[in-house]
């Protein structure tokens, strides 16, 4: 018995033809590992709303610079993900709160690792750019 299933069959003659021909011709061209980009691409990426945001300046910002209605944090650690509409978060902790203190509160309150160690306890965020 053989391991191919009952639908395989040999290429024809012609189909086997067509592979040869298509082995042959050359592939089309693909730009060069270190090839420039062209200039629109690089216009999107600066156009992208996000292009001046950095981790560190999101992570300053306050609550009421937040246009988005879910603010989310994860943990490195335990891969929690807690969410918070922005309304809440302002109504919980005002509206000049720093994002990197309300997102480290909202963890820790709800921390599931638990070691006894002050060092090693707690969750660590990763911020969600907007």
């Amino acid at each position: 018995m053989t391991d191919r299933p009952a639908s395989w069959r040999m290429p024809t003659p012609k189909q086997m033809e067509k592979l040869a021909e298509d082995a042959r011709r050359p592939a089309p061209s693909a730009p060069a590992p270190d090839a420039s980009l062209p200039a629109e691409y690089w216009e999107s990426v600066l156009k992208d709303p996000r292009a001046g945001v950095t981790d560190a300046r999101m992570r300053q910002r306050r609550l009421c610079e937040f246009q988005r209605h879910i603010l989310r944090v994860s943990c490195r650690r335990c891969e929690r993900i807690v969410e918070i509409q922005t309304a809440d978060a302002v109504r919980l902790y005002g509206r000049n709160a720093i994002w990197k203190d309300v997102a480290q509160r909202l963890l820790d309150n709800t921390c599931q690792q638990r070691t006894g160690r002050h060092e090693e306890d707690g969750c660590w965020p990763a911020f969600e750019t907007p």
